[in-house]
């Protein structure tokens, strides 16, 4: 087993007409389980962190150009294994309260994917797909429909506990 680590960050921002989005990212295509899905900003630790906090802000620094500086960190979630890359994933919760633009590493992400925070609490959103991956075929996962994007797998595990938090607070 004795899986990698890694930390990503689920963002909370104003927009400009100061609604609240949480930020996803579509990962670009390439050679690997996770080429092309829907993800948080993150990625593995390296030497430089200090702990996967510092691993979760310096990724998102890197793959969305967000100032570690300007994320007030306001909860760790729970950790999540990923099997199919043996990834022990540690997810935090962050607020960029006074948002600049995005700056997308080209390299590592295809696309922004800003989803309201109405319509992430949306119970319709929220779905079941029958889905076929690099190791099972035709498999049903709970999933949400996000800006047009099936989001399923780790990130939507740490969705739903992020949803649930979120409906316990307001």
């Amino acid at each position: 087993m004795n899986p990698k680590k890694a930390g990503v960050m689920a963002l909370f921002y104003p927009d400009a007409s100061q609604v609240t989005r949480l930020l996803l990212i579509l990962r670009k295509a390439y050679q690997g389980v996770h080429s092309n899905q829907i993800g948080f900003p993150g990625g593995k630790v390296e030497d430089v962190d200090s702990d996967l906090m510092e691993t979760a802000l310096r990724e998102t620094h890197e793959e969305v150009g967000v100032p570690p500086s300007a994320v007030e960190v306001i909860k760790e979630l729970s950790e999540v294994y990923i099997p199919p890359s043996n990834f022990m994933v540690r997810p935090f919760m962050g607020i960029y309260h006074e948002p600049r633009p995005f700056v997308i590493e080209e390299s590592e992400v295809e696309r922004l994917v800003e989803v309201y925070l109405h319509d992430f609490l949306d119970d319709s959103n929220h779905i079941e797909e029958v889905l076929s991956t690099s190791y099972a075929k035709n498999i049903h996962v709970p999933a949400y429909k996000l800006n047009g994007y099936t989001v399923w797998g780790a990130t939507a595990m740490m969705l739903s506990e992020i949803k649930e938090l979120l409906q316990k607070a307001l």
